[in-house]
C-alpha cells in the first residue's frame, strides 16, 4: 500500500511538473540595468491595465542577462533580455547551442552614455582621448606604454579642473561598460600614438570604480562627493537632472536631439530579444510586446520618453513592430 502511494505521488509530481513545462502565467525580463527603468514602466502600466500579472524584471546587466537567457528553451528560463549593446556573436553561438534558435532582436529607442557630476561644479567638457588618459590601465609615454600615473584631472591637460580623478561606473557585466569601451576606449586608442589600435583595458588602482548594476547608486555618490564623476545611460540624468549634470563629449551635450541624430558621441541603440518558442506558452508575453512597441510608450509623446528614453524614428518604431509580427528571427549574417 505504501509502494502504491509513493507512486502515486510520484505520478502527481511528474505530473504538476510536465503541466509547469507546458505553460507558465507570469512573464520574466532580465538584463539591462539601463533598460531596466523603461521595461520596469512598461510591466506596471501591463499589470494594471490587463488581466495578465505583472511580469517580473530583473536588473542582471546585459551580459548576466544573456548568460541567463542562453541557458535554454524551458519555461524555466527568462522570455526577454533587456540589453543596452547588440547580442554578440558569442552570447548568440551559446544560445544555439542550448536550443535557443529562435530570438527576434528588437530595438525600441536611443540612449547616451554620460559623464556626469555634481551640480555645484563648473561645467565640463571632456574628449574621449582626455577620458582614456584618466582611465586607461596604461597609457603611452615616451613611446612606451607604462602604468597610468594621473591622479588629477589637470596632469592630463592643463585646461581642465584640478579635481582627483575618481570614475563611478558599470562593472564588466554591464552592456554600457561594453559600449564605453567600444564607443570611447576603442574609437579613441585607434588614433592616438603609443597604443598601436584599439585598447580597452580599464585601469584596476581605485580611479575608476565598478558600482553594479543600480545606477540610481552611482547617482547618490556624485551628490556626495564633487569630485567623482559618474558613468550611466542619459535616463538616470533625466531623472536626476536637480543634482547632477552631464559633462559635454568633444562639445556636445547630451540632449535627445543629439543622440537620436548620432551627433553626441557616445549615443547606442537600446534593444531586447525574446524568445519566440515562449511566445505561446507564457501568458500575455505577445501582449507585452505590443504594449512596449506601442506608440503610446515608445513615440515621440510615449510615456517612455516622459522618463529618458530617445524614440526611434517613426518608420523605425513601425519596422520594429512589424519585425515581431513577422516573425523575423536573428541569423549568424547579422553579426559583423
Amino acid at each position: 500500500m505504501r509502494i502504491r502511494n509513493f507512486l502515486l505521488l510520484i505520478s502527481i509530481a511528474m505530473f504538476l511538473m510536465a503541466g509547469s513545462a507546458q505553460a507558465r502565467n507570469q512573464i520574466r525580463v532580465v538584463g539591462s540595468s539601463t533598460v531596466y527603468p523603461f521595461s520596469s514602466y512598461v510591466a506596471e502600466e501591463f499589470g494594471a491595465t490587463t488581466d495578465y500579472s505583472t511580469p517580473v524584471v530583473e536588473a542582471t546587466g546585459t551580459g548576466g542577462g544573456m548568460k541567463l537567457f542562453s541557458q535554454g528553451n524551458g519555461l524555466g528560463t527568462p522570455d526577454i533580455s533587456n540589453a543596452s549593446r547588440k547580442m554578440k556573436l558569442s552570447e548568440y553561438k551559446r544560445c544555439l547551442k542550448n536550443g535557443v534558435k529562435e530570438i527576434t532582436e528588437v530595438i525600441f529607442g536611443y540612449d547616451g552614455i554620460v559623464f556626469a557630476h555634481n551640480n555645484k561644479n563648473p561645467e565640463l567638457d571632456l574628449t574621449r582621448e582626455q577620458i582614456v588618459l584618466a582611465l586607461a590601465a596604461e597609457v603611452p609615454q615616451e613611446g612606451e606604454l607604462v602604468d597610468n600615473p594621473y591622479q588629477y584631472w589637470d596632469q592630463i591637460d592643463s585646461d581642465l579642473p584640478h579635481r582627483e580623478i575618481l570614475v563611478y561606473g558599470p562593472p564588466t557585466t554591464s552592456g554600457t561598460r561594453d559600449a564605453f569601451e567600444e564607443l570611447v576606449m576603442e574609437d579613441a586608442t585607434k588614433h592616438m600614438d603609443g597604443y598601436g589600435g584599439k585598447y580597452t583595458k580599464v585601469r584596476t588602482d581605485g580611479k575608476y570604480v565598478p558600482s553594479g548594476e543600480n545606477d540610481n547608486l552611482i547617482v547618490k555618490r556624485l551628490e556626495r562627493n564633487k569630485d567623482a564623476i559618474g558613468i550611466f545611460g542619459y535616463s538616470f540624468l533625466e531623472q536626476n537632472s536637480g543634482t547632477i549634470q552631464a559633462a559635454q563629449i568633444e562639445g556636445v551635450k547630451p540632449v535627445p536631439e543629439k543622440i537620436s541624430q548620432g551627433k553626441y558621441p557616445v549615443a547606442r541603440s537600446l534593444f531586447f530579444y525574446v524568445k519566440r518558442s515562449h511566445l505561446d506558452k507564457v501568458d500575455g508575453l505577445r501582449e507585452y510586446i505590443d504594449l512596449f512597441l506601442s506608440e503610446k510608450m515608445i513615440g515621440n509623446y510615449g510615456y517612455l520618453k516622459s522618463i529618458g528614453l530617445v524614440p526611434l524614428p517613426k518608420e523605425k518604431r513601425k519596422e520594429m513592430r512589424q519585425r515581431v509580427e513577422n516573425g523575423v528571427t536573428l541569423q549568424k549574417s547579422d553579426f559583423k
